[in-house]
């Protein structure tokens, strides 16, 4: 079977497949106008408000992307009691996300980034600046006793679980060996448990794989990696090492990925499509969340890799937190043969 051929395959195996995302759960606000003028009060653009959209962010976007590839997501995480909140659920049910498992809660504000983006009328609107509102640190007991069994219930039947760390608190080690354990009381074949970990990947061991980016891997290690293949070998090995799971998956941005496993030489996948990147928001939910999908259905971990590298190479070519689908993904890999 060729390489395309056999992402085809693994392709077909998405549907229906059941998958478990638990995470920190933000609102990608994005705030359209037009220029209309240069302002007399200092020298800044004056907009005129076009629209306002609200899209799922963090843990809320892997979940919307495991929908997209055609499996049923079901969402654990928690929002506030406020309007983007409730904003923010209809968002991820509108984008077939079971979003029962996300509990709000008083008090808790919810995590809102702003991207205002203006342009003229036949042009396309640029991003012109971020205003991040941070919500309080989630009380990680409070919200496991909010999911109350929803959450045992839902890992007796998954296909996989993707784990989405934004550093918000709902995440937490003992939540995951908990985890582990429910998983491990079934019977069966065994469930891929993966983790994405904005700040603090180096707490979690054991797992099936993890998909840092290039910075987040230099931050942890205290290294810099830029075009030095030698320096990139050795931060892999040495996360693989640390954190005993079966393989690493590294995004580089337009220098593709690189994947590490134990007793298997690195797997450099270069980018695919165009470097000419429209937009990175949200690619490494797009990544983590078509590599679950894909080792769900019984693909290699390089298969799954490659697969996860089209996926990404789509939606940075699409403007905003996005998403890709399974007949994108079939249309691409098509094209390839």
């Amino acid at each position: 079977m060729t390489a395309p051929d056999r992402l085809l395959a693994a392709l077909d195996a998405f549907g229906g497949r059941r998958t478990v995302v638990i995470g920190d759960i933000a609102a990608d606000e994005f705030l359209y106008g037009r220029v209309a003028r240069v302002s007399r009060e200092a020298p800044v653009l004056i907009l005129e408000y076009d629209t306002t959209e609200i899209v799922p962010g963090g843990a809320g976007n892997a979940a919307a992307n495991v929908a997209a590839l055609g499996a049923r997501a079901s969402l654990f995480g928690a929002v506030g009691r406020d309007a983007q909140g409730a904003r923010l659920i209809e968002a991820l049910s509108a984008r077939g996300v079971d979003a029962r498992g996300v509990v709000r809660l008083a008090g808790l504000v919810t995590t809102t980034k702003t991207r205002v983006l203006a342009g003229g009328i036949h042009s396309a609107k640029q991003q012109v600046v971020r205003i991040d509102r941070k919500g309080d640190v989630a009380t990680p007991r409070v919200v496991h006793e909010a999911w109350g069994r929803r959450l045992d219930a839902a890992l007796r039947t998954c296909d996989a679980v993707l784990v989405s760390d934004y550093g918000g608190g709902v995440v937490t080690p003992a939540l995951v060996r908990h985890v582990r354990q429910a998983l491990r009381a079934r019977k069966g074949r065994r469930v891929p448990v993966l983790v994405d970990s904005r700040y603090d990947l180096g707490r979690y061991q054991g797992l099936t794989a993890s998909t840092p980016n290039e910075s987040e891997v230099e931050a942890l290690l205290g290294i810099r990696i830029d075009d030095d293949r030698k320096v990139l070998e050795k931060a892999g090995r040495t996360l693989l090492e640390r954190s005993r799971m079966e393989a690493v998956l590294i995004t580089r941005g337009s220098r593709g990925m690189a994947l590490f496993e134990p007793d298997r030489p690195t797997v450099h996948i270069p980018i695919h499509g165009t470097d000419e990147i429209a937009d990175v928001t949200g690619a490494g939910d797009t990544v983590i969340a078509t590599v679950t999908q894909a080792l769900a259905g019984g693909a290699s971990m390089e298969d799954a890799a490659r697969l996860a590298n089209v996926a990404g190479g789509l939606v940075v070519m699409k403007r905003g937190t996005a998403t890709a689908s399974v007949d994108e993904l079939r249309h691409a890999i098509e094209a390839t043969r």
